[in-house]
């Protein structure tokens, strides 16, 4: 017995995803998106991309070569396996005062130069306390 799904299809490349998006991320045009309904068979339910079809040695996995974004960090780029993974997360953690805020304000900064989009969250600090160590690495600048 199967049963029906809603995803969201662009009109422009196909990119099929599971909720409505403004702006593809396959193609980038806006609005492209419309809804559509799909037949699910029970084969298909629960079923996850990118998972392997049966148990495999780590040995015999194969890896694509990702790109990375160096940050001209040395140690941090060596730490994160080259530099940042497009898309991804970073999560800092540590004791207090041990210069995980003004670490991060550099990577930022440096990928900002680059000319790419980066975002900074902080739950501890306001965005004066930012500015004002910002302003004392001199990394203040219109990219951040």
């Amino acid at each position: 017995m199967s049963r029906q799904k809603t995803i969201f299809v662009c009109q422009n490349c196909g990119y099929k995803a599971p909720k409505w998006l403004g702006r593809c991320p396959d193609c980038s045009v806006w609005n492209s998106f419309v809804e559509e309904l799909t037949e699910i068979g029970p084969q298909e339910r629960g079923k996850r991309q990118n998972l392997a079809d049966r148990p495999q040695r780590i040995d015999t996995v194969t890896l694509d070569k990702e790109a990375r974004n160096k940050t001209g960090l040395s140690e941090f780029d060596r730490t994160l396996g080259g530099g940042v993974v497009p898309g991804s997360l970073v999560l800092i953690g540590g004791d207090p005062g041990i210069g995980k805020s003004t670490l991060i304000l550099q990577v930022v900064h440096k990928l900002a130069q680059k000319g790419l989009k980066t975002l900074y969250i902080s739950s501890e600090e306001s965005i004066q306390q930012m500015k004002m160590r910002a302003q004392r690495i001199a990394v203040d600048s219109s990219e951040l």
